[in-house]
């Protein structure tokens, strides 16, 4: 490499689909963020992802979005979209021309092919690029489903999709790639052999904490509405409907105990269906997808408890948020949660529903413990949670070995 000034950045950001948005998403648009101040960056995305950037404030002055007309794709469902992206995306790939690869980065936000492909064709065509993938999350054995430990419900097919969409990208990964970045610990046994010459960079959560300290500056000091609330999306891995069950269990010792479900996704249909069968409309709140911004972190500053009951999860950074306010959190006791919330979080055991409904109510009831998992939880969000500092650990480690 000449100097790391000529550096520039492509990247890959085609699987964004609906309000929601992913933590490899996240992940992408908070390094483009940032490195865009010290580099130039183009991302291609179509009009989704497009406007998933433009919700998440970032600046097209700064960074140099390549939109893909997906019409009329779109509107043919979401199959058809599907198919369509990773066709665009290998089209496109076989059409961009780079003038010096030996200083182009080029990053896939996600593993998923019309994120993956375009970059593993841009490293056949030019060698001598640095291509970064990402590996958010090992897809679940799909005789086990999604669970970690035991489940009613383990939503087998949802993890056989996953598992073969991940099946021929990891060889590729393994064999091409100059880095992937993984988001905790043991991630890391996945590709053993790059792990060994320094390739496989962990990217632990991280909140935007300047962000987050201006917000709180115009919300006051709110009344507790909410006893708990969960932040996520509606998937199976994220245990949403075991939520509801809890909270059942929260409210027979507590009947005006009230959550606030912040999110979407295809398990909403079903959330309300056993909302209703519980007779739980008064205990329950249901916001949809709430943008980044004050409204999500003035229900943050209304409620006491954050709740993660994901049972299958590679990282989390859905309750770190909250948990940047002070909120302690519940979640199960996953493997990933040991790097990602050793402290600022009570575990308990997967499943074990019970359990996790007598930790809730312990918090709310026992002023002294609240306010110690409380504590730690603010501290280490603040301390170890910074996006400028996890931004700047990728970009030296990367810098470091291409030199």
């Amino acid at each position: 490499m000449e100097t790391k000034k000529d550096l520039k950045f492509i990247f890959f950001a085609m699987m964004a689909w609906g309000e929601g948005i992913s933590g490899g998403d996240k992940i992408s648009i908070e390094l483009a963020r940032r490195w865009a101040k010290l580099f130039p960056v183009t991302v291609y995305l179509w009009e989704e992802g497009y406007r998933m950037y433009m919700r998440q404030n970032l600046d097209p002055k700064i960074i140099n979005f390549k939109l893909i007309n997906m019409n009329p794709w779109k509107n043919l469902g979401f199959f058809v979209n599907y198919l369509a992206r990773i066709l665009a995306g290998i089209l496109l790939s076989l059409r961009i021309s780079l003038e010096n690869e030996k200083n182009t980065i080029v990053y896939c936000a996600t593993e998923f092919w019309m994120d993956s492909l375009p970059g593993f064709i841009l490293k056949l065509r030019f060698p001598n690029i640095t291509w970064v993938t990402t590996w958010f999350q090992t897809a679940p054995n799909p005789l086990k489903g999604f669970k970690e430990g035991n489940r009613a419900t383990s939503y087998r097919f949802s993890a056989l999709a996953y598992w073969l969409v991940q099946l021929p990208i990891k060889p590729l990964i393994k064999r091409f790639s100059d880095f992937v970045l993984v988001n905790n610990e043991n991630e890391r046994k996945q590709f053993p052999e790059m792990n060994k010459k320094r390739k496989v960079i962990v990217v632990l959560g991280a909140v935007d904490l300047s962000l987050i300290k201006n917000l709180m500056k115009d919300i006051k000091k709110e009344e507790k509405i909410y006893d708990g609330v969960f932040q996520g999306r509606f998937h199976p891995q994220k245990g949403v409907m075991e939520l509801i069950d809890i909270w059942k269990l929260v409210v027979d010792e507590k009947s005006d105990a009230k959550l606030a479900l912040i999110g979407n996704g295809p398990l909403m249909g079903k959330v309300k269906q056993r909302i209703d069968e519980l007779n739980l409309q008064k205990n329950i709140v249901l916001f949809g997808y709430v943008f980044d911004g004050i409204e999500k972190y003035r229900i943050f500053s209304q409620s006491k408890v954050v709740l993660h009951p994901a049972f299958y999860d590679s990282g989390g950074m859905a309750s770190a948020e909250a948990m940047a306010l002070g909120l302690p959190a519940v979640g199960f006791d996953l493997t990933a949660y040991k790097s990602y919330y050793p402290k600022g979080m009570i575990k308990v055991p997967i499943n074990n529903m019970e359990d996790f409904a007598k930790e809730i109510l312990r918090l709310l009831r026992d002023k002294k413990t609240y306010s110690k998992i409380g504590d730690q939880a603010k501290v280490m969000i603040s301390k170890h949670w910074s996006w400028d500092s996890r931004a700047d650990e990728v970009l030296s480690h990367i810098l470091d070995q291409m030199l």
